[in-house]
């Protein structure tokens, strides 16, 4: 394990293999165990980086006053602790919000920008009745008692998950914190970068999963290839929102050639 402190923060992370840097950032209540297959399989090529968020996994807690911003500038800290220049940054959902962030906030920090079933935040990319619907869902969850609080987020799979994804789902999801969970849940409805996506001037891949329940092709990822310059689209057929677990080698294949041909 590594890390770097940013302000009061702790941040870890894990990183392997050598190469150019490739750093992946989670989704809400989950870690960087949930590329553990990407970790397994893209390392002989690429410096693989996956970090546990502010909040998540081996990282400390986050105030309650901890903005999107913030998730930009501790990520911008873990690359330039790893010190091999410009990363391919790849975001799945909540994390390609924070990967946007990071683009607006440390361009020179970004060689290519991969999108994974991501958003531009909920306020960005949902309409309005769903991003009160998703609210409403997270504030039911974060109201259980202590001993029953276990989040878990509906629609992630289009099949059946294997058992292994499951267990993989279920310890990360026993290992959420309400507060943290209550500030980027807070964050990611807030959240509209819209205004951002025309400027991005680096190598974009969309990477979705073809059945995302969570955030679908048709609305959400063909508005990021309208508006993002140099953006691609890659869909995987018959996989949900998790592709990467849904569907991990078209998955690592698709991420190894765009960023090969980009290093």
């Amino acid at each position: 394990m590594h890390g770097v402190r940013v302000g009061d923060v702790e941040v870890a992370y894990d990183r392997a293999g050598q190469g150019p840097p490739l750093v992946l950032a989670h989704g809400a209540t989950s870690d960087s165990r949930l590329f553990r297959w990407q970790i397994e399989d893209l390392a002989d090529a690429f410096t693989v980086v996956a970090w546990d968020e502010p909040g998540a996994g081996r990282s400390s807690d986050v105030p309650p006053s901890f903005g999107l911003a913030d998730y930009a500038h501790c990520l911008a800290a873990v690359i330039e602790d790893v010190g091999l220049g410009p990363a391919h940054a790849l975001g799945l959902s909540w994390g390609g919000t924070v990967v946007l962030e990071l683009y607006r906030l440390h361009p020179r920090l970004v060689r290519t920008l991969l999108l994974v079933d991501a958003y531009a935040g909920w306020k960005g990319s949902l309409p309005a009745a769903e991003v009160r619907s998703r609210i409403e869902g997270a504030e039911r969850m974060l109201a259980v008692p202590a001993e029953e609080f276990a989040p878990t987020v509906p629609g992630l799979f289009a099949g059946q998950p294997s058992a292994e994804a499951v267990r993989l789902l279920s310890v990360m999801s026993a290992d959420t914190r309400r507060q943290s969970m209550r500030t980027q849940l807070t964050v990611m409805a807030e959240a509209d970068q819209r205004d951002l996506l025309p400027g991005i001037a680096v190598p974009t891949l969309l990477l979705w999963g073809e059945l995302d329940a969570r955030s679908p092709v048709e609305s959400v990822a063909r508005a990021f290839l309208e508006a993002i310059p140099e953006a691609t689209l890659v869909v995987l057929p018959g996989v949900g929102h998790l592709s990467n677990i849904e569907a991990p080698e078209p998955f690592n294949r698709t991420v190894r050639e765009f960023c090969r041909s980009r290093s």
